[in-house]
């Protein structure tokens, strides 16, 4: 009965609503950093998938984890559902880790953080986006770092046409939602500015969940003779609160996912977040060589409160990035037709944090901690032409990190009796990444890739400052993971359509694991684990006026062997042997269509069917309950009237009640805490193009 359901939404959603183009995309040249460096894709033995400004702007996704989330081997995991704060995206299926094993760029730079506290997703607005690659498998060579299973790069739009334009949007909808957005673009031909501002407010779908975002981003160019230099500002401001999980006991008879799933079990939560960034690029041609040169500098300053049952928490916590990336694009002719890319990176880190029992003594902290952490790497990868239609590449990357900690204990400070001081720590280590690729093209059109990799992940400041069995402060500096992967695929693009498949195999040893339920809070490295799967999607043109795109993703997500030690609040020495990874689904599946009813009108949908997965905290796959699948719709309709393009959109259109994160007990059969998402939701909105 449950596939049934799924395949009549299914046929629903594609002989019903449509997602529509006016002009045929599949013929156009594709032009991707996967070298850092702007070049078409063609070429190239890259796993690639670009979501056009186009696509962006007539999707009903309202945030970039659920648009990214249409797409074939990555899956989005939200809390609240209140425009993607505390969204999760995995690519290629790492569960609780995919925050830290999915690298996210914004315009070449890592917005990754060197803490937990996630991407900032709705700090980057749909109007400030030129486009988002999704490099597949790739990226450990030249971003190293937790790019175990590829990047995901967004492109913001810079001034590039000359003129001047702008546009200006408002939208509203369900659980008080109200946004608007300005984007103003001038280019005199030498010099200009993309400049664009938002302001969303959103009371949320869960009580004690109001979201308050506001965002300011600028980016200005100058042309130089054979070069240009850009400079790139932003700002983002969040408020929100938190209204923690909903509890379900089947033995105490509570089934509060069903009986109140907009409650909040924690009123008093909140966190606050305040962003920075700054940009210098600038890029120069010499006799055929390309020199870029980019210096950055990000701050974050983080507040939250959680009460804990009385017990309160509260943390202000500060953390830097400078970096410096220096390269340069050498073509040779050694070996044939080749390109060589070489650079080098230096991040520096700085983290502070305050924590006390309440906001008002803050400025009497129980603890202080500070850690400095410097990244720094160098790198190469050659792009050789054998032939007309066969491309080789191959690459290699050394990274080292220095980390230094210290934590100082104030025992006079109020909520201080039972605290403690970690001993000051440093630690040091360095990791190489390799990549190998070979592209073939076929007369028919059909290009086949292959590619062999290997990357890592160092701990995180999150990751390191964490407690002893006894509840003591320590500095916990795990072994570096190392993953060793492989995969295949075949692509082609054709007049009416495109289609990709690909295989990928994936082996990692020392997975770093954040483990709150062992100790109180804690953190490990597991036992190897393989993630292989299958991937496909395509695109085509069935009518003049009608579009179908569908993806569909197998991963295979388990632990090779190995035993859990566990502690005093979980289950002792567990067998995790050929187990599957929890919070992963096996399948996922993603169908989308349009319709351009006229020239001035379009009706765009897609529908998503997500597999069931274990719970968090049960690795051995023995807890008797798993996240439910699920199916969600939703449809946006869109019409041009002159200057003004009008659109309605309605989210979960069948009202289903899903949640996509939950932790389990490991005592108390049936006993789990989930975060139950929005349900039906409408939103209209309006924009002038002036």
């Amino acid at each position: 009965m449950k596939h049934q359901k799924l395949v009549a939404a299914i046929l629903c959603t594609v002989t019903s609503f449509a997602y529509a183009i006016t002009e045929d995309p599949t013929l156009e040249t594709l032009i991707v950093t996967g070298t850092r460096f702007e070049e078409t894709y063609a070429d190239k033995p890259l796993n690639v998938s670009i979501i056009t400004r186009e696509a962006i702007n007539k999707s009903s996704a309202r945030t970039i984890p659920e648009l990214l989330s249409q797409q074939a081997g990555i899956s989005a995991r939200d809390l609240f559902g209140n425009n993607a704060a505390l969204a999760t995206v995995d690519l290629r299926g790492f569960g609780a880790a995919a925050g830290q094993n999915t690298l996210i760029l914004l315009d070449g730079r890592r917005i990754t953080n060197a803490d937990l506290s996630g991407v900032q997703w709705s700090a980057i607005p749909f109007a400030s986006i030129e486009r988002i690659e999704i490099m597949r498998g790739s990226g450990a060579v030249l971003y190293g770092n937790g790019a175990t299973n590829g990047v995901i790069n967004i492109i913001t739009k810079t001034p590039t046409q000359a003129g001047k334009s702008g546009q200006v949007s408002v939208k509203a909808g369900s659980y008080g939602m109200a946004e608007v957005q300005a984007n103003a673009n001038y280019f005199s031909g030498t010099a200009g500015i993309d400049f664009t501002a938002s302001q969303l407010v959103s009371d949320g779908y869960r009580a004690n969940n109001r979201n308050e975002q506001t965002n300011v981003q600028a980016n200005t160019r100058w042309k130089l003779d054979v070069g240009e230099l850009a400079l790139k500002v932003g700002i983002d401001r969040q408020d929100i609160r938190l209204p923690g999980a909903r509890l379900v006991q089947p033995s105490a008879g509570i089934n509060l996912v069903a009986t109140d799933p907009r409650g909040a079990a924690t009123p008093l939560d909140y966190a606050s977040r305040d962003g920075n960034q700054v940009a210098l690029e600038w890029q120069q041609s010499f006799s055929g060589a390309d020199v870029n040169v980019g210096v950055a500098r990000r701050t974050k300053n983080q507040k939250s409160y959680f009460d804990f049952n009385g017990f309160p928490n509260y943390r202000d916590s500060d953390l830097s990035v400078t970096s410096l990336t220096p390269r340069i694009k050498l073509p040779h002719s050694l070996g044939g037709d080749s390109t060589l890319v070489a650079g080098i990176d230096v991040y520096r880190w700085n983290y502070d944090l305050n924590a006390s029992n309440a906001a008002a003594n803050i400025g009497q902290p129980i603890n202080q901690v500070s850690m400095t952490q410097q990244n720094s790497a160098w790198y190469l990868q050659n792009t050789t032409h054998l032939s007309r239609a066969t491309s080789l590449l191959a690459g290699v990357r050394k990274e080292r990190i220095s980390i230094n900690a210290n934590d100082i204990y104030n025992a006079a400070a109020p909520g201080a009796a039972f605290g403690s001081a970690a001993t000051p720590g440093s630690f040091k280590a360095s990791k190489n990444a390799y990549e190998l690729g070979l592209r073939h093209q076929l007369d028919s059109g059909v290009a086949l890739n292959g590619k062999i990799g290997h990357g890592f992940r160092f701990a995180n400041v999150d990751e390191i400052y964490e407690s002893s069995p006894i509840f003591t402060n320590q500095f916990q500096f795990l072994r570096p993971q190392t993953s060793d992967s492989m995969e295949v695929s075949v692509e082609q693009r054709i007049h009416d359509g495109n289609w990709r498949a690909a295989l990928f195999n994936s082996k990692v040893r020392d997975e770093i694991h954040l483990d709150p339920f062992t100790t109180g809070i804690g953190n490990t490295n597991l036992p190897p684990t393989r993630r292989r799967g299958f991937e496909l999607d395509g695109k085509w043109q069935a009518l003049p006026q009608l579009v179908l795109n569908a993806a569909y993703t197998y991963i295979d997500a388990k632990f090779i062997s190995g035993v859990l030690a566990g502690g005093a609040f979980t289950q002792t020495n567990v067998n995790i042997a050929d187990k599957r990874v929890p919070l992963v689904p096996r399948h996922k599946f993603n169908l989308g269509a349009a319709w351009v009813i006229n020239e001035r009108t379009l009706l765009n949908s897609s529908a998503t069917y997500v597999d069931s997965q274990f719970m968090d905290n049960d690795e051995a796959n023995s807890l008797g309950k798993k996240i439910p699948a699920y199916t969600v719709a939703d449809i946006k309709l869109i019409h041009k009237t002159g200057a003004w393009q009008l659109s309605t959109s309605v989210n979960n259109l069948f009202d289903r009640k899903y949640f996509n994160y939950a932790v389990s007990s490991q005592f108390i059969p049936g006993r789990y805490n989930a975060y139950p998402l929005p349900g039906r939701t409408l939103f209209i909105g309006a924009s002038y193009q002036l």
